[in-house]
């Protein structure tokens, strides 16, 4: 994959503010049984696929370094989407894999190497 793709997202978020509106731990507002297991936010004045902002799941790694991009789909909701995944571990990685994969919705790792 082309690094040109990675300095882009680089790009956009360093640029950008990364604002976390559902803490780990914290339950989805319509989804209450689904808990968040890390930060997860959106990156300020962006647009993703679904028309609102870039989504961003933060990990506790020290380094904020943009480590993956998950795409994801829902049938329940009808759309696709790519969701930025920011200082996490590997073991975060599965968490945030475990979350988007439900009877209605799957995902795919596109990793940074």
């Amino acid at each position: 994959m082309s690094n040109v793709f990675w300095e882009r997202l680089d790009e956009l978020v360093g640029s950008s503010r990364i604002i976390v509106d559902r803490p780990r731990g914290s339950r989805h507002p319509n989804f209450p049984s689904a808990v968040y297991p890390l930060d997860y936010g959106y990156l300020e004045n962006t647009t993703g696929g679904d028309g609102h902002e870039i989504d961003v799941w933060s990990g506790s790694s020290a380094s904020k370094v943009l480590d993956a991009v998950l795409c994801t789909v829902d049938l329940h909701k009808r759309d696709a989407e790519l969701k930025l995944l920011i200082g996490c571990t590997e073991e975060e990685k599965r968490l945030v894999y475990d979350f988007h994969t439900t009877a209605s919705s799957a995902a795919v790792f596109v990793e940074r190497h």
